[in-house]
């Protein structure tokens, strides 16, 4: 694809003052649609046809020659823009030059759940959007049914999120849904085993039968999952420590706990 740079969109153009409100979940929600940077997620985002727009660099042009190729075969309108430009929709120090302007991917529990899911991944009150899009990067790479975000959340269609996923946002279904005894009472209605992780859980990892449809419940960073929600877990599973760590952190725990549960169930 041949792109002119002779009057590329600056910073001050409507549409790329649009597009950078987008870091804004209000603005999200009323625009509906969201902001996405870079390689992994711009790529994902145009060959699942959730891209509408494109916004591209001279010198990332250079770079992403297939990407912004693949983007004209779907139709998708591409941008050039300045590096100004870049730097205003960016929310990083460093920017790509490559952004993209998608419609809204989230799933409700409900959907997810209606496709008779072997393994969910539930992660709740998770805050940090790095470590919510590594869970969707880590669910997806386990195999994951879905992602079920549950609780009141960091939004998954946040720029952060969907960069720390890379690209995962777009492969795999994502919901989130606020209240946590509500996605509980779906699990249990699918009859999925709803398995906690718990530093004093009563059950080791290797001991759990993991081979029967599985939703994880996994915690936030700073408090884990409280008394309530692990009393009303089926099983609550700790991951043995062999060394002298005191703990995993959340995206380490949810990889052995899926990796297990992906080998488990074949």
């Amino acid at each position: 694809m041949t792109l002119d740079f002779s009057q590329p969109l600056t910073e001050r153009t409507p549409r790329v003052v649009k597009a950078a409100k987008l870091h804004r979940a209000a603005a999200r929600r009323k625009a509906g649609a969201f902001l996405i940077e870079g390689e992994n997620a711009v790529d994902a985002a145009v060959s699942t046809g959730a891209a509408t727009d494109v916004f591209v660099t001279e010198q990332a042009a250079e770079r992403f020659v297939e990407i912004l190729t693949a983007a004209g075969y779907m139709d998708v309108y591409v941008h050039p823009m300045t590096d100004k430009a870049a730097k205003s929709l960016s929310d990083t120090a460093t920017t790509t030059g490559l952004f993209a302007v998608c419609r809204p991917v989230l799933w409700s529990a409900g959907k997810i759940l209606a496709g008779k899911p072997s393994l969910v991944s539930v992660p709740v009150l998770t805050s940090e959007p790095g470590n919510a899009g590594t869970l969707i990067r880590t669910s997806d790479a386990m195999g994951a049914d879905g992602i079920i975000f549950a609780g009141e959340t960091v939004d998954p269609l946040g720029c952060k999120v969907a960069r720390a996923s890379a690209g995962s946002l777009f492969h795999v279904p994502v919901a989130r849904e606020t209240h946590v005894k509500d996605v509980l009472g779906q699990l249990r209605s699918h009859d999925l085993q709803i398995l906690a992780t718990a530093a004093d859980g009563e059950a080791d990892l290797a001991d759990v039968d993991l081979s029967q449809p599985t939703a994880w419940l996994f915690g936030n960073e700073a408090h884990g999952l409280g008394r309530d929600l692990l009393d009303q877990a089926d099983l609550r599973v700790r991951i043995p420590i062999r060394g002298r760590a005191e703990s995993l952190n959340l995206a380490t725990a949810a990889s052995i706990c899926l990796y297990e549960s992906a080998k488990a169930q074949g």
